[in-house]
């Protein structure tokens, strides 16, 4: 690839970015093999953090992103006749997922709730409070909130607390098995 043909990749002021696909060592084992074998990784940036500042309220204060560049992910089930439906939801940070309404009918169950916490992050080998929706487990549906896709940049998990992935919106609906779903955050 020559200087010419080089991807911008996304930054945060405060923050130095790096290209998310060279440094596996700053992500989660799944994300970084998803990264590996995904055509949009070369847009992915990611950047290192305070890992007690990894929840969102907290990083977007101290590094000056605005909630509306936050995309948080969310892990919610339910089953149906005995089969269980889960999905992660990426919302922006400023709204919460509509899980007893949208997520549920989406599911096709007569209840969604969270997937426990420990339970999410031993299936997605991922931490709590840095889970991802890039390298999540086959069968789980990853549903984006529309409102995420106009935003030039969406910081969101790197599957550890000690970094963030950094993407455009627009990317959020190219990622493996994304559904894209109007009002999916309120």
């Amino acid at each position: 690839m020559t200087h010419d043909d080089r991807v911008t990749l996304p930054s945060l002021p405060r923050l130095d970015s790096l290209p998310a696909a060279e440094h596996p060592e700053l992500v989660a084992p799944p994300v970084a093999r998803a990264l590996a074998s995904w055509p949009g990784a070369a847009e992915v940036a990611v950047v290192e953090i305070d890992p007690d500042l990894a929840d969102t309220a907290a990083m977007s204060e101290a590094y000056d992103v605005p909630m509306t560049a936050g995309g948080n992910c969310v892990v919610v089930a339910g089953s149906r006749g005995g089969d269980e439906r889960v999905a992660a939801c990426v919302v922006r940070a400023d709204t919460r997922a509509d899980v007893n309404t949208l997520v549920r009918k989406l599911l096709d169950v007569r209840k969604a709730s969270f997937l426990p916490m420990d339970r999410a992050v031993a299936e997605s080998g991922m931490e709590h409070g840095g889970i991802t929706p890039l390298g999540l487990p086959d069968g789980w549906r990853v549903l984006v909130h529309d409102a995420l896709l106009d935003e030039p940049l969406v910081v969101i998990g790197s599957g550890v607390r000690r970094s963030k992935l950094l993407v455009t919106g627009r990317l959020l609906a190219d990622l493996p098995g994304a559904e894209v779903v109007e009002g999916l955050g309120r």
